[in-house]
């Protein structure tokens, strides 16, 4: 079992963990002691229904996105009981690193989007007792959960807002998946996924950081150099200092579990491949979010999956991050998603 310090508390803010047992995986088998790692603002009040979930996009955790999180904004913790499940495999949650054998690291089963709202699903109602979600909101692989939670548990969601994400990875995405995890395993330390530290892998998670960083904003972004608005002050500050900071310590097999269930997402399994039919079951207010400039989800594939919700709507933003607009790195990307999710919330 590798022992990667990056996945702590200290790094990622506290989080507490909930444990699923021996777990039914979607695609076959079980993952034995299976634990879902989660984070909390707010309280649950006596009725139990002032909820809000926002499940956790690929490469991040629980802390990623709490920035949202704050008094006066939207998720607002003296108003909302707002959980951030962490994905299964995603470092927190039980992962390839901190699963024993002979289940961990290249021997960790294969998950499916399912199984993370599954998890989420008995978190909520075994644990907290909740029966009503006043949101369900997430980016890009939290998109694609939301779209499962909204599907799947349609009674118990009330609003729903996919962020530049899918219900169904379309075949470009699937393609640009392969070939981030091409150039993460094509480390010569790589060992089938059986190396022995996070260190031993850096040029494969170098390789991986290039690939997004080509994809994750827009060719606008680069001609325009508008990462001198956060304080960069060139390319290759913007790439070590940013890209490959992000992803250089993170676990390898973690990154190829979360991107196995990003291609492998489809809501429409729940209406036997028909994707209409599984997003027409959707009876939550639901706002899509998408991004204009967005190379990994263009504004087409959301708004396509979007005139398939009943009620639904969409709102675009225009920025040059792209796909990572949800970071909010600018302030007036920050305030509009503020504002769209405030919206929903009074709706």
């Amino acid at each position: 079992m590798l022992n990667n310090d990056f996945y702590s508390s200290e790094n990622h803010g506290a989080f507490e963990v909930f444990d699923l047992g021996d777990f039914q995986l979607e695609r076959g088998g079980s993952l034995p002691d299976c634990k879902l790692a989660y984070s909390t603002h707010g309280k649950l009040n006596e009725a139990k229904d002032n909820a809000i979930l926002f499940p956790i996009m690929f490469s991040g955790t629980s802390g990623s996105l709490a920035h949202y999180v704050g008094e006066g904004n939207a998720l607002d913790p003296s108003r909302y009981f707002i959980v951030f499940p962490n994905q299964l495999g995603n470092g927190l949650s039980s992962s390839p690193h901190n699963t024993p054998a002979p289940h961990g690291m290249s021997a960790f089963p294969a998950l499916d989007i399912a199984d993370d709202v599954r998890a989420q699903h008995r978190l909520m109602t075994e644990h907290f007792g909740v029966s009503e979600l006043q949101l369900v909101l997430g980016w890009s692989m939290g998109a694609q959960q939301t779209y499962e939670w909204a599907a799947r548990y349609p009674a118990m969601v009330r609003r729903a807002a996919p962020i530049a994400g899918t219900a169904r990875c379309t075949p470009h995405d699937a393609l640009y998946v392969d070939t981030f995890c091409e150039a993460l395993k094509s480390d010569p330390a790589w060992n089938g996924g059986e190396y022995t530290g996070a260190n031993d892998v850096q040029t494969g998670l170098r390789r991986l950081a290039r690939v997004f960083a080509l994809m994750g904003t827009c060719t606008e972004f680069y001609k325009q150099e508008a990462w001198r608005r956060i304080d960069i002050q060139s390319f290759d500050d913007l790439m070590a200092g940013f890209w490959e900071k992000w992803f250089l310590p993170m676990d390898p097999n973690a990154l190829l579990c979360m991107a196995d269930k990003w291609k492998n997402g489809d809501v429409g399994a729940l209406a036997g491949g028909d994707l209409k039919q599984a997003l027409s079951r959707i009876t939550a207010k639901t706002c899509v979010i998408a991004f204009s400039e967005d190379m990994f989800v263009p504004l087409k594939d959301c708004r396509d999956e979007q005139e398939m919700i009943p009620g639904s709507q969409l709102e675009v933003l225009d920025s040059l991050w792209g796909h990572f607009t949800t970071l909010g790195l600018f302030e007036e990307d920050f305030k509009r998603i503020n504002e769209i999710l405030a919206n929903l919330l009074a709706n």
